[in-house]
Formats: C-alpha cells, sequence, structure tokens
C-alpha cells in the first residue's frame, strides 16, 4: 500500500527486543541454532498437521487425543523453553539435555497411557508400579511446563488444590472440608481417567484454541494483517484524530482472530503508536489507546480469541447465539474506546494526517477484498452446521486459496511457516489449559464451585452488583496468573452458578412484582407459603417479592425458576452469566499492577509502564460498564428491538460519563458540568424501565454536545491539556 508510514523511532527495536526478552517466550538461542532450531521447527508442524487431522478425520478417542496433545506440547515446550537461563556454553549443552529428556518423557507419558489404559482396567483400576511412575511423572511435568510458560503461580496453585483432595481438605472446618481422596484415586483422576489434565479443558485446547489460533496464524501470514492496518487507515485516517480511530478498529479486527492480546498490541502497535504520536496524541495516551483496543480484540466476534466456541461449549449454547448476542456489546466497547480518542484528540489539537498519495478506502478495498473471504466463509461454515472445528479447517484452506487471487499468493514455505508460528502461537496456552484442567477436576470432585457460588451469594446478600464486584476482584486475581481463556473458565466454573440463580431470580421478582406469575410456579408457593397465594394473582411491591421468595427453601428455587420463566429466559439468563464473567476475565490486560497489554504498548511508546497501565485502565471502562448491562438489561436477552434500544441510550450515556472523567467534551467544561455528565450519563444507564428518562437523559447530552461544539469553535485560544 502506499500509504504513509509512520517515522521510524530508533528505540522501538530495542524496546520491542526488551519485551521478548522479559516475556515467557521461546529461547532465541535455540530457535536461530542451525539443528535444534529446525528441530523446532520441523516439530511445530508435525504438530500442527496431527491437529488438523485430530479434528478432522481422526478415530481416535477424546482421551488418547488429550494424551498426544499434551505429550507433543510438552515436547515443544520442554525444546523452546529452557528450565534455566544461561550464558554459559556448556549449562546451556547440559540444560538441553535435561531439557530433551524431559520432553521425551512426556511423551512417554501420553504414549504409555494409549498403550496401557486397557491393562489397567482390566486389574480393576488398581495402580501397578509403572501406574504411579507414570501418573506422577505426568502431573510434575506439566507442572513445571506451567511454570516455565508463566512461573510460578499456577503450579503452586494445582499443589494446593491436589493436596486440598487427598490431604489437607480433612483438617478445613465448615462448608470447605473434604474427608479426602486416596492419592491413587486423585493421580487417577488427575491424568489417566481423563477427568483432570486430559478432561474437557484439553479438549477444548486441541479443538476450539488450536484451530482458530492457527487460523490467526495463517491470516496473518497471507496478509491480512497489513490490509487490516491499510483498510482502518483509509476509513479513519483523514478524520481529526484519525490514527487513534485506526488503532481502536485495527485492533478491534485483529484481536478477533489472533487469540492473544499481548500480541495484538504489539503486531498493531508498532504502526498505530508511532501514528498516533505523529497526530499528536500525548504518548502515554497512545500506548493506553492501542492496549485498550488490543484487549476487546477478543470480545469482537465472529472468533472472539476462541472465546465464543468455548462458551458455546459450556453454556450448551449454539455458536450463532453467541456471536449474535455478543456483536451490540463489542461494538459498544470499541466505540466507548473511540470516545476517548475523540476527546483527545479535540484536547491535544491532534492533527489529520493527509498524504496525496495514498490509496483510497475503495482502493484498499479493492485489492486486498480477498482477504475477508476466509472469515465470511467460517461464518457460512458454522451458520450453514458444519463443527467450529470443521469449519476452523475450511477457513484455513480459504486463507490459501483467497491468497492466491492477491499479488502475492501463499508459496509453501508461507504455509509451513504459518502452521509452525500457529503451534509455537499456542504453545503456551495449551500448556496452561491443560494445566488448569488440575484445578477445574478438584472443583468438581470437591463440590467447591457450588460451594464458593453459595459463599459469594451469602457474602453480597442476593445482591446481584456485590456478587459482579467480587466476581470482577477474583477476575483481577485470577488474571496475575492465567490468560484470558484460561482465568475465563475457572472463574466460569466457581461463579457461573451465582451469577446466573441471582439473574434468573431478578427476572422471577419481576414476574412477581408485575402479577404475572404463572399457575405452575404459584403451585409451589402453595407448599411453602400456603397463606400468600392470595397476593400472587395481583401486582405486588418489590419488598413484598423478595419477601415471599426468601421463604422458598433451596430445594425448590431451581424448580420455581424452570417452572416461572421460559427456556429461552433461562438460558439467556445463562448466556448473560458467562458473558459477564468472559468480559470482566479480560481485565486483568489493562489494571495494575499485571496489565501485560499495556506494559507492552509502553514499550512501543517508550512511556512509563506503570502510568501507561493505568491510562489503559481508564480508557477500558467499558469492561466494567457494560457487564452491568448484561446483568440489569435486555442487552443479551431481550429482542433484538430491545437490544438495540439498550445500546443507543448506553452509547450516550457512556460518552457523557467519558465527559465527565476526561473533563473535556468539544471543549474544557466547567467542574459543575464536568460533575453533571454523571447524573446525565447514569439516566440513559441506569436499569429504570422509564423511556422518558432516558429520553430525558439523551435530550440533556445532545444539547451539551451542541452547545460544548459551538463554544469549542469560537475558541481563538484552544484550552490545553
Amino acid at each position: 500500500m502506499s500509504n504513509a508510514a509512520p517515522d521510524h523511532d530508533p528505540g522501538l527495536d530495542t524496546r520491542l527486543e526488551k519485551i521478548r526478552e522479559e516475556s515467557p517466550t521461546e529461547a532465541p538461542e535455540r530457535l536461530d541454532h542451525p539443528v535444534i532450531g529446525r528441530v523446532i521447527f520441523v516439530l511445530a508442524i508435525g504438530i500442527a498437521l496431527s491437529h488438523l487431522w485430530f479434528n478432522t478425520f481422526s478415530t481416535l478417542s477424546e482421551l488418547w487425543t488429550s494424551a498426544l496433545h499434551f505429550g507433543l506440547f510438552g515436547l515443544l515446550c520442554a525444546l523452546a523453553m529452557p528450565m534455566v537461563r544461561s550464558e554459559r556454553p556448556g549449562t546451556r549443552r547440559l540444560v538441553f539435555t535435561v531439557d530433551l529428556v524431559l520432553g521425551m518423557l512426556a511423551l512417554g507419558c501420553a504414549l504409555y497411557l494409549i498403550g496401557f489404559e486397557d491393562a489397567l482396567y482390566d486389574r480393576g483400576v488398581v495402580f501397578s508400579t509403572a501406574d504411579w511412575v507414570m501418573s506422577i511423572l505426568a502431573v510434575l511435568l506439566v507442572l513445571e511446563f506451567a511454570r516455565r510458560t508463566t512461573g510460578w503461580f499456577i503450579p503452586c496453585l494445582c499443589i494446593v488444590a491436589l493436596t486440598y483432595v487427598a490431604w489437607w481438605g480433612q483438617y478445613v472446618d465448615g462448608i470447605f472440608n473434604f474427608p479426602g481422596l486416596t492419592w491413587e484415586t486423585v493421580l487417577f483422576r488427575s491424568y489417566i481417567g481423563g477427568q483432570g489434565m486430559l478432561g474437557p479443558i484439553a479438549r477444548i485446547s486441541w479443538t476450539y484454541v488450536f484451530m482458530f489460533i492457527l487460523f490467526g496464524a495463517f491470516l496473518v501470514k497471507s496478509g491480512a494483517g497489513d490490509f487490516i492496518i491499510d483498510l482502518a487507515r483509509c476509513a479513519a485516517g483523514r478524520f481529526v484524530g484519525g490514527p487513534g480511530f485506526v488503532a481502536v478498529f485495527s485492533s478491534g479486527l485483529m484481536g478477533s482472530v489472533s487469540g492473544s492480546s499481548v500480541a495484538n498490541t504489539v503486531s498493531t502497535g508498532v504502526i498505530t503508536i508511532p501514528l498516533m504520536r505523529k497526530a499528536g496524541f500525548p504518548a502515554r495516551f497512545a500506548g493506553g489507546v492501542e492496549a485498550a483496543a488490543s484487549t476487546g480484540g477478543q470480545l469482537m466476534p465472529p472468533v472472539m480469541g476462541a472465546g465464543a466456541f468455548i462458551m458455546a461449549s459450556y453454556t450448551q449454547v449454539s455458536y450463532v447465539t453467541i456471536i449474535g448476542v455478543a456483536a451490540l456489546p463489542a461494538l459498544l466497547y470499541f466505540l466507548s474506546v473511540a470516545m476517548f480518542v475523540r476527546i483527545e484528540a479535540k484536547r491535544s489539537h491532534a492533527v489529520k494526517l493527509e498524504d496525496e498519495n495514498a490509496e483510497t478506502f475503495i482502493q484498499v478495498l479493492k485489492g486486498g477484498w480477498h482477504y475477508l473471504l476466509p472469515l465470511v466463509i467460517l461464518v457460512a461454515a458454522l451458520i450453514y452446521g458444519f463443527t467450529p472445528t470443521y469449519a476452523a479447517g475450511i477457513a484455513i484452506i480459504s486463507v490459501v486459496v483467497a491468497s492466491w487471487l492477491t499479488k502475492n499468493p501463499m508459496t509453501p514455505r508461507d504455509i509451513l511457516d504459518a502452521l509452525a508460528q500457529g503451534t509455537r502461537n499456542i504453545m503456551t496456552t495449551a500448556i496452561l489449559l491443560i494445566t488448569v484442567g488440575l484445578i477445574v477436576n478438584v472443583i468438581s470432585t470437591t463440590g467447591i464451585g457450588n460451594t464458593f457460588s453459595l459463599m459469594i451469594t451469602n457474602w453480597a446478600g442476593g445482591s446481584l452488583l456485590i456478587t459482579i464486584t467480587l466476581v470482577a476482584l477474583a477476575s483481577l486475581i485470577l488474571g496475575m496468573g492465567l490468560p484470558v481463556t484460561a482465568a475465563y473458565i475457572v472463574l466460569a466454573t466457581l461463579s457461573a452458578p451465582a451469577i446466573y440463580g441471582l439473574i434468573a431470580q431478578s427476572q422471577l421478582l419481576e414476574l412477581m412484582v408485575s402479577g404475572n406469575l404463572p399457575q405452575e410456579a404459584q403451585a409451589i408457593f402453595m407448599l411453602t407459603a400456603p397463606d400468600s397465594m392470595n397476593l400472587l394473582n395481583a401486582p405486588m411491591d418489590m419488598a413484598t417479592a423478595t419477601q415471599l421468595l426468601a421463604g422458598v427453601p433451596d430445594t425448590f428455587s431451581t424448580q420455581l425458576q424452570e417452572q416461572a420463566l421460559s427456556p429461552h429466559a433461562l438460558t439467556m439468563a445463562l448466556v448473560s452469566a458467562h458473558m459477564i464473567i468472559f468480559w470482566l476475565s479480560q481485565d486483568s490486560n489493562v489494571t495494575p499492577p499485571v496489565c501485560l497489554t499495556a506494559f507492552a504498548a509502553a514499550a512501543i511508546a517508550g512511556t512509563p509502564a506503570m502510568r501507561t497501565g493505568l491510562t489503559a485502565w481508564k480508557i477500558a471502562k467499558g469492561l466494567y460498564i457494560i457487564p452491568l448491562l448484561f446483568a440489569y438489561s435486555p442487552l443479551v436477552s431481550g429482542t433484538p428491538a430491545e437490544a438495540i434500544k439498550v445500546f443507543t441510550f448506553a452509547l450516550f450515556g457512556i460518552y457523557a460519563i467519558v465527559a465527565g472523567m476526561e473533563g473535556y467534551l468539544e471543549h474544557r467544561l466547567t467542574w459543575w458540568l464536568r460533575l453533571l455528565m454523571f447524573p446525565v450519563g447514569a439516566l440513559m444507564l441506569w436499569p429504570h424501565g422509564m423511556i422518558w428518562v432516558d429520553l430525558a437523559g439523551l435530550v440533556i447530552f445532545l444539547a451539551l454536545l451542541v452547545w460544548s461544539a459551538r463554544r469549542g469553535m469560537g475558541m481563538t485560544h484552544p484550552a490545553t491539556a
């Protein structure tokens, strides 16, 4: 493309190299080694091809496939990520030898399970010495590989969980007391039985996550990433603050398929952050925008960083339904980030970056429309009825075919590079998901999930808002040691029942208040509170409804919800609960003290990491506001008309709150106008159910916006930040 490139920052390469050195990635000395590097390359290609076979034509059992998934990625992790880093050649050779042995042992554990599983069941599931050795070895190896990829947090958490089941849980008083299982049972369920590290979470890893991260790698290798950035630049780059809009929209499109917010930040940020700085945006703001936009990429359909398929697997709701309800919230999030860009562009006097020789939007689209074909084919295949993994396989092939319509078709070498890069991109996530399976198994075995949900509900006093706040805090803590996908899985296992139950309860209360409780549900009150039957056929106040519902025993609560609410309402309540958790699990990317996405953006922008993190945290406020709409409004659960109404008022409501946070609209706001913006925004966001209140807030905000625009145009000396 002929768009003008930003001036090259001589320190950018150094800062990017620092990101690579400080992050838990492969060792460059091994990847660049003439022999080891080639072995890793060939192994990665072999893993990719084997997983393509697993997901299309394989007839292996899920357990055996999960075992091979663990063994192959264990070997790759051992070779690509050293146990320890050393500059001494002799130490390096020794470490590589140990790593090679550990990798082969991981593959050996997988092959042992395949070869001796039947023998174990023939003995009545009584461990032999070899079973003990291989099970212990498999668990220790996956903990070691998890340590290499993300540090000590996850291995320590797994050790605490496993020892709780087998040892110290029996000494805990109260609701968390667990009588304990034998170590033989714990190891069987952890490895050979297929309920722990080779259980449902591993299946998610080698199906949805692998296939769609591989799909993203093929898209990037084909040149789609450059096309997306050029398309965003042509569409938004000519507006005031255009480079900021380019960052928002290009990161949203790329992030949906990349599967990694940090990778998205680095790949698009090297272009968008220098562009924003050249246009006049402060460097710290440029880094914050890129981090916030890249984090939101995994909220964007149709792929959502494989999150859509994981959510569909967890909730048993169709993929089409998931992306259908996720589209408007994702758009709302990116528009909220764009609001910050617009306000900062006015405040910082950002300029347009004009280039007379730049291609127009139509020219860019005409030259690269082929890159959009794989996404269209993917969605069409899913709607047609293909399984997600099969559809991803078709989409990967379509990437290669579509590239042949361009001036730079993918060569066999490009295809091999994409296979290898996709495998390496998923390595960390695959190891962590296999490891997280141990924790999820403990949660399901002990019933901690239900206990934790009840505990959250008790702490919150039945308040949905407080429950969501507690889940947000838990997601932030988990996000310090888990990637987004793994954090969502753990949180969904622990807290989804609590949020789902409270959302369903709030809908049940609305029926009782309106006097529309079905007769089938009233029959349950006849058993639990017969004296209240005369109250149920007429409208009542919320206090009375809450008191009546509190008298229903827990054993009847689920039955009451099923009788009172339609199957569609219950399904949408479940989807809303999971959407809340999925959105909140993204917050660790932009929330200090971890905020890896913001740290990556700060390295590119050359700004202090923690201050950039705080800026990104402020810009990403939609991560906290929009989940509240999932809980309290029909944005997810309502009809299309209801969802669009909520979306429209929420759009202006968030804009008002952003203006209040920044103290700026189209010109600098006085302190009292700045404070006024918050209640004006709340009028449009608060779930009061009165359209005239929404309209009043909208009229007030639009009047202030027009007035501010006129004041801004009339100022001879614009306000400074």
